[in-house]
C-alpha cells in the first residue's frame, strides 16, 4: 500500500469504495466491513496478480480498480465455495 502512495486511512476509504462497487457489480450482499475488507485484500490480491503478468497500478485511482478487480475474484471465489 505504501508503495502505491496510499496510506493507511486512505487504504480504509479506497477499499471500502471498491469493496461497495463490486458488491453492487457482482450483486452480492454484504455489510460495509466486509465491502472494505474486500477492497483492502482484493487490491493486494490484484496487484499480485497484475504484477505476474507485468502490469503495475499506483496511485489511488490504481488502487480503487485494482481493489475493484481484486474484490471481484474474491465474491467469485466466495460463490464457487458455498454452493
Amino acid at each position: 500500500m505504501e508503495d502505491a502512495g496510499v496510506g493507511w486511512l486512505a487504504a480504509i476509504i479506497i477499499g471500502g469504495i471498491a469493496g461497495w462497487l463490486a458488491e453492487k457489480f457482482m450483486k452480492s450482499n454484504m455489510g460495509i466491513l466486509m465491502n472494505i475488507l474486500l477492497g483492502i485484500v482484493g487490491a493486494i490480491v490484484a496487484n499480485a496478480l497484475l504484477g505476474l503478468i507485468g502490469i503495475s497500478l499506483g496511485g489511488w485511482i490504481g488502487y480503487l480498480i485494482a481493489g475493484f478487480i481484486g474484490a471481484c475474484i474474491l465474491i467469485a471465489i466466495g460463490r464457487m465455495f458455498r454452493r
